[in-house]
């Protein structure tokens, strides 16, 4: 028998000068950039057998700077602590700024919902004065808030 060749799904010359062996086609390689400072000299880690183990050794985080609506900056630290922390539900429970946008949409969501289903609203948006009459009312609690945010 010729033990030159290994079977592995196909036929692979085995080369013992070979140190690098092939990637099997049912996993997958992920290589990423995981902290902000690059290395002078690369460092070889080696022990690290599982996905934690990486996150552990190099504590990857990002720093965003996110522009709120009056056009100031916010700045957030991201942390990634396992493979979660980069979803969207992952970022957003970390950042603040996010969480807020989050609950705002939400909130504007369930408005439009109850606006669309409103049926005496509708009614009124469809006659001119009772539109009129009902921006009115809105602008008055507009100004009325406004004031009342001042004197707090």
């Amino acid at each position: 028998m010729d033990n030159t060749y290994g079977i592995g799904g196909t036929e692979v010359k085995l080369d013992a000068n070979e140190a690098i062996l092939e990637i099997p086609q049912n996993k997958t390689l992920m290589v990423e950039k995981l902290t902000t400072n690059t290395p002078v000299k690369p460092e070889i880690i080696t022990g690290l057998k599982t996905i934690d183990d990486v996150f552990d050794k190099f504590k990857p985080e990002i720093d965003v700077d996110y522009e709120n609506a009056d056009g100031s900056e916010q700045k957030e630290t991201i942390k990634f602590t396992n493979l979660g922390d980069f979803g969207l539900k992952g970022i957003t429970r970390q950042s603040n700024f996010l969480g807020e946008l989050t609950t705002e949409k939400e909130q504007y969501a369930k408005i439009i919902k109850v606006l669309k289903n409103h049926k005496v609203l509708k009614l009124a948006l469809s006659n001119p004065e009772a539109k009129a009459a009902l921006l009115d009312a809105i602008q008055g609690l507009i100004k009325e808030l406004a004031e009342s945010e001042k004197n707090l």
